[in-house]
């Protein structure tokens, strides 16, 4: 059965309502995500020894001893930094501490406390939640000493943990259980299957930006300068009563314009956008109106298409753009995407909210046409009008046959052909039968597979032979001898 919590009128990640909340505050790099990827039991945060890498606030679902929270990966706070990314960090961090039940401050056990965790330690007891003081990088009992400085801002209890090793990783499980109330059995509630969309694109073309408008708060850092989207991170999005998880991926640069310095985290950034591609249904490819879609923009929809996902092309900023402007942009579009002409255009803005409900209307048609299924008698009857209009032409003297076709998969369609030369079917014929599909089925914004499979003999045309009940009888017994 699964269980919830009726303390808040709230979701988690996964949509779950009344989840705990569990908030993981610290200054940069004392090991926040390798504690968050620890707890959450999956790699799901970048880790690195670079100061800085995690930006926005990751949020994922996780237990602890049974019991279901919501755990909050959060930058690092430093509060006296000056430069408008750290300060955009802190706000982030400021709220994941307004929205915690419980808050899970992490430090370095193996150097002095710093300003900025004096700083978090009294914006932590300013908020008047309950706080869980963990020392980490306490990898082995000999640093617990040094791990014990906490004690002097007043700290009434301090854990020596190891992320990186799992040292002491049970014990601040344990505290977090004990501030979670009492546990309500509610009745239990199905999965639901929500439509996976992955918000991808080259940096700067709004896609943080889109996943706030859409979400309705400042989740996502926003910046102008590119890249400030490292992980790839999930979020729940109702609209008109239908739910979406939607996921704002990394900018995606060629990779002649990624500096040496940043080249190891961004390549753990591009990888984890291609992840999140691969286990999408549907790709929106945000791109900058103004610019067009550039060569980068078709390698990730050619990424996307490969993969099977569905497509929105989505043009924003397009407020900046008169209407003559805008034709050409989306004139453009089209015939640098031609490969996937199947995908449709929306012109949206992700600052000013224009063109979310075309939007959205596209993402539903797509995802209808993504696990749509076509029964075999209808696709026979289409397949019938279709060799009527054209047969396949002939190819090195052999004129092939199609017998039946027959849908096999769905999400996305996959379609098989049975045919007596399946070697002998021509690319443009196979162009023109896809072709056909959709004008006769729809399948907007998805990629059509179409196999051709050779005919065995002794395969009646409904398929194969049906195996033979009881065990195969002898000679004797077929020539009619007992």
């Amino acid at each position: 059965m699964t269980k919830h919590y009726k303390k808040r009128d709230r979701r988690g990640p996964g949509g779950r309502e009344g989840m705990p909340i569990v908030a993981i505050v610290g200054r940069p790099n004392v090991g926040k995500s390798t504690l968050f990827n620890r707890l959450a039991r999956a790699k799901l945060a970048i880790v690195h020894d670079e100061p800085g890498v995690t930006r926005d606030r990751h949020y994922v679902d996780t237990n602890a001893f049974g019991r279901p929270y919501t755990l909050v990966d959060t930058g690092g706070f430093d509060p006296d930094d000056d430069d408008p990314m750290k300060t955009g960090i802190a706000r982030h961090v400021k709220a994941a501490v307004a929205e915690a039940d419980v808050i899970l401050f992490v430090t370095d056990a193996t150097l002095p406390m710093t300003a900025a965790d004096r700083a978090a330690v009294e914006l932590l007891r300013r908020s008047k939640k309950p706080v869980i003081y963990a020392a980490n990088k306490a990898d082995s009992p000999k640093v617990d000493p040094d791990a014990f400085e906490l004690y002097r801002l007043g700290v009434e209890q301090v854990y020596p943990v190891s992320a990186l090793h799992g040292r002491g990783i049970g014990e601040i499980e344990a505290a977090m259980v004990e501030h979670f109330g009492a546990e309500q059995a509610l009745e239990e509630v199905p999965e639901l299957d929500l439509p996976r969309i992955t918000v991808a694109g080259r940096p700067n073309a709004g896609k943080s930006s889109l996943l706030n408008r859409l979400l309705g708060e400042d989740r996502m850092l926003v910046d102008d300068q590119p890249g400030t989207t490292r992980d790839a991170i999930d979020a729940v999005v109702e609209r008109n009563g239908k739910k979406y998880i939607f996921v704002d991926t990394a900018g995606i640069r060629r990779k002649g314009k990624v500096n040496k310095a940043d080249d190891a985290v961004e390549s753990i950034s591009v990888l984890q956008s291609i992840r999140s591609v691969e286990r999408s249904e549907i790709v929106v490819l945000m791109c900058d109106a103004a610019e067009g879609v550039a060569e980068q923009d078709a390698k990730i929809l050619g990424l996307a298409e490969e993969r099977g996902c569905g497509l929105v092309i989505a043009l924003n900023k397009s407020d900046l753009l008169s209407k003559d402007e805008y034709s050409k942009a989306e004139e453009s579009a089209r015939d640098k995407i031609s490969f996937a002409a199947f995908a449709p255009v929306v012109r949206i803005s992700a600052k000013t909210g224009r063109g979310m409900n075309e939007l959205f209307e596209q993402i539903d048609k797509v995802r209808e046409s993504y696990v749509q299924r076509v029964s075999t008698g209808e696709l026979n009857r289409f397949f019938e009008r279709v060799l009527e209009t054209r047969t396949p032409p002939t190819k090195n003297g052999k004129a092939p046959r199609l017998y039946y076709v027959t849908q096999v998969e769905s999400r996305p369609p996959k379609f098989v052909i049975i045919t007596n030369a399946p070697e002998h079917i021509h690319f443009s014929y196979q162009r023109f039968v896809i072709n056909q599909l959709r004008k006769a089925f729809g399948f907007e914004g998805v990629p059509i597979r179409v196999f051709y499979k050779e005919k065995r003999r002794g395969v009646p045309k409904g398929g194969e032979k049906p195996a033979p009940e009881g065990p195969r009888p002898t000679r004797r017994q077929r020539a009619g001898n007992p």
